[in-house]
């Protein structure tokens, strides 16, 4: 059970969850939900139900929790939840972006001057 109970609040803390919003929507105090983070109180089924609805996915991927799919940037279900929009990243910039970065590289150097000649 303990495994269960560091699985949830490795999902809590991957979607940026406090202990105390999890706390207030299962009814329970800051503390009681601790124990139950910590492992030191037992999950019942309602309960484990309820912590999978907060955290909006289901009871077999908290039991079934694997990190290195959470890295999984194509397919991560789990952590953005279902029918999320897949993200395709380019490795390449198009030419406006790369003029705008020359700029804004050529205004940080000039910024970068008038900091030093303001220091003198």
């Amino acid at each position: 059970m303990k495994e269960v109970s560091e699985n949830i609040k490795r999902l809590r803390e991957l979607k940026n969850i406090s202990r105390e919003f999890m706390a207030q929507k299962l009814n329970l105090s800051t503390s009681g939900y601790a124990k139950l983070e910590r492992g030191d109180t037992e999950i019942t089924l309602n309960k484990l139900y309820a912590i999978a609805n907060v955290l909006e996915t289901d009871i077999a991927k908290i039991l079934n929790f694997d990190a290195s799919h959470v890295f999984n940037i194509s397919n991560n279900e789990l952590v953005q939840g279902t029918g999320a929009e897949q993200v395709h990243l380019h490795n390449h910039l198009s030419n406006h972006t790369e003029k705008y970065i020359a700029l804004l590289e050529t205004e940080n150097a000039r910024l970068k001057v008038l900091l030093e000649k303001s220091k003198k």
